[in-house]
């Protein structure tokens, strides 16, 4: 009797035991501590503003980490910190998980910037995520990515403490 081998990261990560806490970009199985308080802070307030939103709109749903969004052509699985996936979208969510593109993503800074604000921004960028933020807890400062007509992200703003989502058509302060 043979053991199958898994042949990628996204086996070995389906592998994993649950709550275990890592990722996998482009194969590779990338693990990550506990985000620290004050990301948790931000990471709470923005949840419920965002499904509040959505259940007095009726725009779509929200999830936070971890929730496990596959983008299987790209072999990688990300936990965004918080995402939106409108009504017409929702054909991607699965009993296991998302696969696809989320229509919105919220990166918070904690760890491995580089991480989030490079390798995490290429990966939605590539996959179609229509709006990518980054909030940064130290300063509250919000940068926002959205993808134009060429299928790439351009930066759109920075500001301190305030979202501000086309495709979602709201407005919020953190």
């Amino acid at each position: 009797m043979s053991a199958t081998i898994p042949a990628t990261a996204v086996d070995i990560y389906r592998m994993l035991p649950e709550g275990t806490r890592c990722e996998v970009l482009y194969n590779q199985l990338i693990m990550t501590p506990a985000p620290n308080t004050d990301h948790q802070f931000i990471s709470v307030k923005l949840s419920a503003l965002l499904y509040n939103y959505l259940e007095e709109t009726g725009k779509g749903v929200i999830l936070h980490a971890p929730a496990d969004v596959y983008f299987e052509p790209e072999q990688s699985v990300l936990q965004p910190d918080v995402l939106v996936i409108l009504n017409e979208n929702k054909s991607i969510i699965r009993k296991d998980g998302i696969y696809g593109a989320p229509d919105v993503v919220f990166e918070i800074l904690s760890g491995n910037r580089i991480h989030d604000t490079l390798k995490k921004k290429n990966l939605y960028e590539k996959a179609g995520v229509k709006e990518y933020f980054i909030i940064d807890p130290a300063d509250k400062k919000v940068v926002m990515f959205a993808l134009n007509e060429a299928r790439q992200y351009e930066l759109v703003y920075e500001l301190a403490g305030k979202i501000t989502s086309d495709v979602l058509g709201c407005s919020f302060n953190l």
